[in-house]
Parts: structure tokens; C-alpha cells; sequence
């Protein structure tokens, strides 16, 4: 195989979490463009629907899965319609996830849950389904999106969302080590800095570009430039990379 060969996916099955919007969008596209067969996965059937078809128009075998991460037999489900419909798990991208901003003293206990529950809790039950597929045909790659929110502080009050990206990175380390030299399955993450998504959208107005000064190349991330950091870590390049935290933040964990 080739260096370039390396990074591409063809002939591999990925799952991509919360596709229907932003990054998950640009992720399922993405790793259909670099020749993977593509189960989506997300919350809200009509957007979902939306990405399934731009795959399909690709050229590539797709399948959109209604699914809530934070339920467990939901996870077990899109798994199950994955290997029915497609024959198999190799990549999975646990991209699926929502964001507060609400000042500790006032933040609810459900509010906090939440969080947890989706960003935390839902990476582990898709890992756990996924990993138990990848490990009956010898293995596979589980990115985890993390956040550089997992290592600083946004100037937002966020305990919530930053707990559970620091939760992340720990989970990621954790079934690294379980399970690389047991299954063959690499489990690794990316850190994104400041990109403009859905997400973000609920935050202040002007807020992402008053934050450029904490960012050595002084501008907001594009979706593509995560998805390519997210296929080498799905693909054949990183074959030696588990248990590694990948910063896509335009330099601003360096300050």
C-alpha cells in the first residue's frame, strides 16, 4: 500500500453521529468522498434525510438511523442496521453532541445531565456497540470529537460541556488501552478549536470572532479541515496512532 493509498477508505463502513447538521454533515460527506460507505445517525429524521440523500447522490451505500445517542438500545440499534444494511463496522466517528452556556449557579440538574448523557454517556454506548462489531471482523477506528474545551476555558460559562469533553478525553485514553491490543480497535480524538456550527450559533453575537485573538492563525477553522484530520485517524495512515488527543484549533491550545 501506498502512503496515499494509507488514507483512503475505501471498501470501509463508517458511522457518523449527530449527521444531521454542521460538522456531522461535513464529516458523513467527507468520509464518502474518501470512498467509505456511510449509516448516519442523529436525532431529526427530515435533516437526517437530508444528508442521506447528498451521500446517495456521491454514488456511495448510505442509511439514516433515527437514533438518540444517550439511549443505549438505540446505539445497539444503529449498529445492528449497519452490519444488516452494509455488512459491517470499521469506522466509527462519535461526533454527536450539544453545548450550554449557562452560569453555574443557575444551571438545572437536568440541564447538567443532559449534557453528560449526550456528549459523555452516548460516546460510550456507541463505542461499546461499535466496538463489539469491530471485534467480530478484526478490528477498526473510533474517533472521538473532543473539544479544546476538554484542556481550557471558552470565557463562557460551559461546566457542563467542558466536563463532558474533559470526560471525553479520559474515555478515549481509557478504551485505547483496553482494547487495541485485544481487538485491534484504535480509539483516538480530535480537539476542535473554534468553528463556526449549529452549535455556536446559540452563542452571543461576534462572539467566535472576538475570540481570534487567543488564535495564533487568527481565523475560525473550516469544516473541511476537521474532516480531513478525522479520516487520517479513521484510515490505514494513523495504523500506530490509539489513545491520541488530536488538537484542530489553529494553534490556540498553544497560548
Amino acid at each position: 500500500m501506498s502512503i496515499l493509498d494509507s488514507f483512503s477508505l475505501d471498501g470501509k463502513v463508517a458511522i457518523i453521529t449527530g449527521a444531521s447538521s454542521g460538522l456531522g454533515v461535513a464529516f458523513a460527506k467527507g468520509f464518502a468522498e474518501a470512498g467509505a460507505d456511510v449509516a448516519i445517525c442523529a436525532r431529526r429524521v427530515e435533516k437526517l434525510e437530508d444528508t442521506r440523500k447528498a451521500i446517495e447522490e456521491m454514488g456511495h451505500r448510505v442509511i439514516a438511523v433515527t437514533a438518540d445517542v444517550s439511549n443505549p438500545e438505540d446505539c445497539e440499534r444503529v449498529v445492528e442496521e449497519t452490519v444488516a444494511n452494509l455488512g459491517k463496522v470499521d469506522i466509527l466517528v462519535n461526533n454527536a453532541g450539544i453545548a450550554t452556556a449557562v452560569p453555574a449557579t443557575r444551571e438545572a440538574p437536568e440541564e447538567f445531565s443532559r449534557v453528560i448523557d449526550i456528549n459523555l454517556n452516548g460516546s460510550y454506548y456507541m463505542a461499546q456497540a461499535a466496538g463489539r462489531a469491530m471485534g467480530q471482523t478484526g478490528g477498526g477506528s473510533i474517533v472521538n470529537i473532543g473539544s479544546v474545551l476538554g484542556s481550557t476555558t471558552a470565557h463562557l460559562p460551559q461546566a457542563a460541556y467542558s466536563s463532558s469533553k474533559a470526560a471525553v478525553i479520559g474515555l478515549t485514553r481509557d478504551l485505547a488501552q483496553q482494547w487495541m491490543s485485544r481487538k485491534n480497535i484504535r480509539v483516538n480524538a480530535l480537539a476542535p478549536g473554534f468553528f463556526e456550527s449549529e452549535m455556536t450559533d446559540q452563542y452571543p453575537e461576534g462572539y467566535l470572532d472576538q475570540m481570534m485573538f487567543r488564535v495564533p492563525a487568527g481565523r475560525k477553522g473550516e469544516a473541511e479541515e476537521l474532516v480531513r484530520a478525522g479520516i487520517f485517524l479513521a484510515s490505514d495512515a494513523s495504523s500506530y496512532v490509539t489513545g491520541a488527543l488530536l488538537p484542530v484549533d489553529g494553534g490556540l491550545l498553544t497560548r
